[in-house]
């Protein structure tokens, strides 16, 4: 495959998104004693709320993802601490009234033939109100959100985690 000058390609960007979500960080950590104390106390110092976080662990190395109330001073809390991460977007949806909240909003995805790749509950409530609410990461996250908003399902963005 060869790429000439006249190759118009156009390069979208999760920052230029129109769609509503929430920045998840995921950090890459020595899987050592004290490692996960280190960053969380980084984050309590700066005054920035963990609004959630998921472990996936293996015998030499972490990746802990998480959300934060402030992204932007999140980023800087690392950037500081030389922590190698990357950022994805999440879908963050209120979970509805009723007993089987979980399901409502699966059955719209499997509607919507949208792939769930993981999910986690925040720790903390969202909004004003102080909703609960579960992360997804999924495969197409403007479909996600198209089908979820046309549903009457209400969706975060880092703006309603703000404190």
């Amino acid at each position: 495959m060869s790429y000439s000058d006249d190759a118009r390609v156009q390069f979208d960007t999760a920052r230029g998104r129109e769609w509503p979500s929430v920045r998840q960080f995921n950090l890459f950590l020595e899987n050592r004693i004290g490692a996960m104390l280190d960053v969380v106390r980084r984050f309590e110092v700066a005054r920035i709320r963990i609004v959630s976080l998921s472990v996936l662990d293996s015998s030499d190395c972490a990746i802990i993802r998480m959300v934060f109330s402030d992204y932007e001073r999140a980023t800087e809390v690392l950037r500081t601490a030389q922590i190698p991460y990357t950022e994805s977007d999440l879908l963050v949806v209120k979970l509805p009234d009723g007993e089987q909240p979980l399901l409502t909003i699966c059955k719209v995805m499997l509607q919507g033939e949208t792939n769930i790749h993981y999910a986690y509950p925040l720790l903390t409530g969202v909004g004003p109100m102080g909703h609960t609410a579960m992360a997804f990461h999924v495969e197409d996250l403007e479909l996600a959100v198209q089908n979820l908003l046309r549903e009457g399902f209400v969706i975060f963005t880092d703006n309603d985690l703000m404190d």
